[in-house]
């Protein structure tokens, strides 16, 4: 079901005058109508969270409806929807309007959304030790009364006049790409949600509340880009300019360093890290600091060489302790890492 389509219930009998109306869980407001002798239909007047679960109650008993075989019903009947996720498009727009995207969304038509065309006035904001992973949370209502969910007219434009080829790249309207992903997942991370990258209708609610309240982001858009080429480096992108840059380590022949663009899921200022080396033996490295994971043991972190600028890590991307120090002040939950 839409997220704001009508509810039609077909009975196969002529419903009693004063039949009581269906019920809806979680409850959202809106009215029943007879269409017929046979028919009802909910209107709903406003939107039901996207991605959540609806159920439809016809109660039962002597003064309600007849079955199909012209018998009472005895036990009622129980239905359970899902709501439609809304369109990519539509979630890219909320997410630029927030400031989580390194677009604007411009509307070109009346403002539906508290938020159409509002443009965020950037502010650096302090990167927070790493959070907790909570579990997910579940909405706390069945509608969304008072924003856009169907994608409205308007156009994109950069936030900033300088934009490193490798992040225009994952721009695309409509389509899921780590850019997108990773918006999302800066969001969860600021409100408290499970910071997976999932859509998922307890999404929905917190994200239609920050809409509501503009509850904006406030921070300058990160973004790190890998170099492999020699001497290889690490940039620190802060909205379209290079703030910072350092030799890095990537990974050796025979464990390298995933080329892609991939967000930051987890971050740890110092944790202990062990796997396996070329040969089969084992290692295990406590107390590496500054560690921001990015694609599944691949991680940016410090480590100590005796130089960095080529491969010689397990796949990650090793910076000098200093280095990494600095950097780790740049990549909260979300941020995009590309090498190539």
């Amino acid at each position: 079901m839409s997220s704001s389509g009508d509810i039609t219930v077909q009975f196969s009998a002529p419903l009693p005058v004063r039949y009581p109306s269906p019920t809806l869980s979680p409850d959202v407001p809106g009215t029943w109508e007879h269409n017929g002798s046979m028919t009802l239909v909910f209107h709903p007047s406003a939107n039901f969270l996207p991605l959540s679960k609806v159920v439809l109650t016809v109660p039962a008993g002597r003064l309600e409806a007849e079955g199909g075989f012209g018998r009472w019903l005895a036990t009622g009947y129980v239905a359970t929807f899902t709501v439609a996720p809304v369109p990519e498009l539509r979630l890219q727009q909320l997410l630029a309007e927030l400031g989580y995207l390194p677009l604007r969304f411009d509307p070109s038509a009346a403002r539906t959304s508290r938020l159409a065309g509002f443009a965020p006035q950037l502010t650096r904001r302090p990167v927070p030790a790493p959070p907790a992973r909570p579990a997910p949370t579940g909405s706390e209502s069945g509608t969304a009364d008072t924003v856009a969910l169907a994608v409205q007219p308007g156009s994109f434009s950069w936030r900033y006049l300088h934009v490193p080829a490798s992040l225009a790249t994952l721009w695309q309207p409509g389509v899921d790409t780590a850019l997108t992903e990773g918006a999302v997942m800066a969001f969860q991370s600021d409100h408290g949600l499970y910071d997976d990258g999932q859509v998922t209708s307890g999404f929905w609610a917190a994200l239609i509340r920050a809409v509501e309240s503009r509850q904006l982001d406030t921070a300058p858009y990160g973004y790190l880009e890998v170099s492999t080429a020699l001497p290889e480096t690490l940039s620190v992108w802060r909205d379209g300019t290079v703030i910072y840059r350092t030799p890095v380590n990537t990974g050796i022949p025979v464990a390298p360093t995933a080329p892609g663009t991939y967000p930051v899921y987890a971050r740890y200022l110092s944790t202990t890290m062990s796997g396996y080396n070329p040969d089969g033996s084992h290692y295990e490295d406590p107390g590496i600091p500054d560690v921001a994971y990015f694609n599944g043991g691949d991680a940016v972190h410090g480590f100590l060489r005796a130089s960095y600028g080529f491969p010689q890590s397990l796949g990650c991307v090793e910076l000098a302790y200093s280095a990494a120090a600095i950097v780790f002040n740049y990549d909260p939950i979300g941020t995009l890492v590309t090498v190539s």
